[in-house]
């Protein structure tokens, strides 16, 4: 499936003319909700988007031993860290259900 990458921007505008609100102010709300997620999350806290998802911090177990994919240079004990991870919420898994399979 080769679908167009949508990205801030396009979803602000999709906003923007969905809404009779300036574009200055979807800007806005979006970057803040941006920064709200990745503050939340940077301080351990879990978001839940009832219907959309959840965002959670969840601890990665740190490796004697890894590799930088891109440059293939052995990395030597990388310590135990924090990844964001997210979970889809039913509203969104259905709406995934939806989607037709192109071979």
């Amino acid at each position: 499936m080769s679908a167009k990458k949508i990205t801030k921007y396009d979803l602000v505008e999709a906003v923007y003319k969905d809404t009779n609100y300036e574009r200055k102010m979807v800007q806005d709300v979006a970057d803040r909700l941006l920064e709200g997620i990745k503050q939340f999350l940077g301080s351990g806290e879990t978001i839940e988007l009832r219907g959309f998802g959840t965002f959670e911090p969840r601890l990665r177990k740190g490796r004697t031993r890894a590799r930088n994919p891109k440059t293939g240079e052995d990395i030597l004990d990388v310590a135990p860290h924090y990844v964001a991870v997210f979970r889809s919420g039913q509203d969104l898994r259905k709406s995934m259900m939806n989607l037709s399979v192109r071979d």
